[in-house]
C-alpha cells in the first residue's frame, strides 16, 4: 500500500478505535443504550461541549475525563492528517498512484527500468523515443517528479530490490528489465529476483567492476553493460577510427542526420513475402532501405547477405536508411 495512504488509513482506524472504546465504556460503566453511548462518545471526542445525555456517576466522570485527555491528542493528530491531505494535495497523489497502479497491471510485454540516475534516465529517453511501454522504479520521490509529468509512462516509488515492488511493476508480465543502480550488488540481487519471478525475461544490467560482470551473468542477466569500459573504448576509437565512430554516432541519433538502424523479424513480414529471397523482396528498390545484415535462427549473423539469401522463419533483418525510408518499408512489408 502507498505510504501516503497508510497514514490516512492509520488515522481513520485510530479514530474508529477511539470511538469504539468510548461506546463500550459508556455502555458498561453508565449502562447507556447504544445510541446514547455513540452520541456521548462523539461529543466527547469532538469536544463540542454539549451536556451529558444522563447524569454521570463518579466512575463515569473519571472515564470521561481520561477519555477527553486521550482524545485531545488523537483528535489533533487526525485533524492534522486530514488537513494535510486536503490542503497539500495528498489525496490527489493517492488517486494518481491508484490510477497508475491499475494501468501498470494492464501492461503486457513492457520494460522495467530500475534507477533514474545517469544511465537510467538515458535508457528512459531512448525507450520514449522508440515508443516502448515501460515502468520506472526509483526510491527518490523528488527525482521522479519531473518524470511523472509525462502521463504516457508509469513510475513507482520504491526499492527495486524488493520482490513486492517488482511485482507491482508487473515483473511477471514484463518482457525485459534494465537495472542501472550504482551498486553492483543491488543489480546482482535484482537480476536474481527478476529471473526467479519471470524465467523468460530479458535482463540488461549495469556493472562497474569486471568481477561483477561474471556474477551478473551467473545471476541470470542476459546482457551486462559496463559504461566506464565502453566510454574508454569510445574515446580511444575516436582517435584510431574517427569516421567509423562518427558514422556509428549518426546511427545512434547523436548527429543531425536522419539515419536509422532498425530490425525487422520474419513474423512481421506480410505472408506474401514469406520464404522469399532478398532479391525477390527487392527492398532497396522499393523503399530505399538497405539490408546490411541478417540474423539467422540457427547460423547467427550474416553481414551484407547475398541477394539469393532466403528469409526464413525466425530470421531477423537488420536494415539501414533514412526515417522516411524505414517508414515506407514498414508500410509496404509489415503485417
Amino acid at each position: 500500500m502507498d505510504k501516503n495512504l497508510v497514514k490516512l488509513v492509520r488515522a481513520f482506524l485510530l479514530l474508529v478505535l477511539s470511538l469504539a472504546i468510548g461506546i463500550i465504556g459508556y455502555m458498561i460503566i453508565e449502562g447507556y443504550s447504544f445510541v446514547n453511548a455513540v452520541y456521548m462518545s462523539v461529543i466527547t471526542i469532538s469536544t463540542v461541549g454539549y451536556g451529558e445525555v444522563e447524569p454521570l456517576s463518579k466512575s463515569g466522570k473519571l472515564f470521561t475525563s481520561t477519555y477527553i485527555i486521550v482524545n485531545l491528542g488523537i483528535f489533533a493528530y487526525v485533524v492534522s492528517i486530514f488537513t494535510t491531505y486536503l490542503l497539500e494535495g495528498e489525496l490527489r497523489v493517492i488517486f494518481r498512484n491508484f490510477i497508475q497502479g491499475r494501468e501498470v497491471k494492464q501492461l503486457r510485454n513492457h520494460t522495467i527500468v530500475c534507477g533514474y540516475g545517469r544511465n537510467g534516465s538515458k535508457a528512459c529517453e531512448q525507450l520514449i523515443k522508440e515508443k516502448r511501454e515501460f515502468v520506472l522504479i526509483d526510491n527518490n520521490e523528488e527525482l521522479l517528479q519531473h518524470f511523472k509529468n509525462n502521463g504516457k509512462f508509469q513510475s513507482l516509488v520504491g526499492d527495486a530490490t524488493a520482490d513486492e515492488v517488482l511485482k507491482d511493476a508487473g515483473i511477471e508480465k514484463a518482457s525485459s528489465i534494465i537495472t542501472t543502480l550504482p551498486s553492483d550488488a543491488q543489480n546482482v540481487f535484482i537480476a536474481l529476483t527478476a529471473r526467479e519471478l519471470n524465467h523468460d525475461i530479458k535482463i540488461i544490467a549495469r556493472a562497474s567492476d569486471q568481477n561483477s560482470e561474471k556474477k551478473l551473468y551467473r545471476a541470470g542477466a542476459t546482457h551486462v553493460v559496463m559504461p566506464d569500459a565502453l566510454g574508454g573504448m569510445h574515446m580511444a576509437q575516436l582517435i584510431a577510427k574517427p569516421y567509423v565512430i562518427e558514422f556509428l554516432e549518426l546511427l545512434n541519433g547523436v548527429g543531425g542526420e536522419n539515419v536509422v538502424l532498425d530490425e525487422f523479424s520474419f513474423d512481421q513480414l506480410q505472408e506474401k513475402y514469406h520464404q522469399k529471397s532478398l532479391a525477390q523482396l527487392d527492398i532497396r528498390k522499393n523503399t530505399g532501405v538497405t539490408v546490411i545484415g541478417l540474423k539467422e535462427q540457427n547460423k547467427g549473423f550474416l553481414f551484407n547477405p547475398h541477394p539469393e539469401t532466403t528469409v526464413n522463419h525466425g530470421d531477423v533483418l537488420i536494415i539501414l536508411g533514412a526515417q522516411e525510408n524505414i517508414d515506407s518499408f514498414k508500410k509496404q512489408y509489415s503485417t
